[in-house]
C-alpha cells in the first residue's frame, strides 16, 4: 500500500545548533510540486532542499549543500515512509557546527521521515473506469448502491433512453461491480472496464 497526505505537514528540529523545518504536502503533478516549494521557500535560510515522487516520477535538489546528503535523503525518507503523491522541503538555519556528510544525510533523512511519520495519511487505492448505461427506471436503484461499492461518478449524462455513466471503483472490485450492475437491472443495462484508468489512483483516507 501507498499513502499521500490528507493537508500540509509540518515538523521541526534543532540538530547541533542548525534549525531544521520540514514541510510536507500532497501534490499531484511535478508543476503542484514545484509551487509548493515556491510558496514555501524561506530567502533567509541556508539551504531550502527538497525531493517529490509522484508515480514513476521523482526530483530532489541539495541547494548548495554537498551532493547526496539531502535532496536524496528526503526521497528516500518519501519512499521509505511508503508514501506517493508527495513532496517534501526540508529548510535549515547553519547554527555555525558542520554536521559532516554522514550527519546531513541523517538530519535531512530523519527530520523529513519524522514529518511524513506525523502526518495524516490517506490510502491510495489503484482505481479502473467503468462505462455503463442503463434505462431511466433503473437509474435510482444503481445510484443507490454506489456508495456501497467505493464507486466515483466522473461522467453523467442522459439521453431518450436513459443514464450514462463514467464510474470510477476500486481495481480489485471493478469485475464485482461491472456484474453487480448487470445483475440488479437483470441484464437490462450495459456496464464494460476499460483498462487502465484514465484518472489515477484515488485517496481513500486511513483510519
Amino acid at each position: 500500500m501507498t499513502y499521500t497526505l490528507s493537508g500540509i505537514a509540518q515538523y521541526e528540529e534543532n540538530i547541533k545548533k542548525s534549525r531544521f523545518l520540514a514541510l510536507a504536502a500532497s501534490v499531484a503533478s511535478a508543476e503542484e510540486a514545484l509551487a509548493f516549494f515556491s510558496e514555501h521557500h524561506v530567502p533567509d535560510a541556508t539551504h531550502n532542499c527538497w525531493a517529490y515522487r509522484i508515480g514513476q516520477e521523482y526530483r530532489f535538489n541539495d541547494d548548495g549543500e554537498p551532493g547526496g546528503t539531502a535532496g536524496r535523503p528526503i526521497l528516500q525518507a518519501i519512499e521509505g515512509q511508503q508514501c506517493d503523491r508527495v513532496a517534501v522541503l526540508v529548510i535549515r538555519w547553519f547554527g555555525g557546527i558542520k554536521l559532516g556528510s554522514g550527519g546531513l544525510v541523517r538530519a535531512y533523512g530523519g527530520v523529513a521521515a519524522q514529518c511524513l511519520r506525523l502526518a495524516e495519511k490517506v490510502e491510495i487505492v489503484e482505481e479502473a473506469t467503468l462505462e455503463c448505461s442503463c434505462a431511466y427506471p433503473d437509474v435510482a436503484l444503481l445510484q443507490s448502491r454506489f456508495a456501497m461499492h467505493s464507486v466515483r461518478v466522473l461522467e453523467e449524462s442522459f439521453d431518450a433512453e436513459g443514464a450514462n455513466w463514467v464510474l470510477a471503483v476500486p481495481k480489485a472490485q471493478a469485475a464485482e461491480v461491472a456484474a453487480m450492475v448487470i445483475d440488479l437491472t437483470r441484464g437490462r443495462a450495459r456496464c464494460s472496464v476499460q483498462q487502465p484508468s484514465q484518472h489515477g489512483p484515488s485517496p481513500c483516507r486511513v483510519p
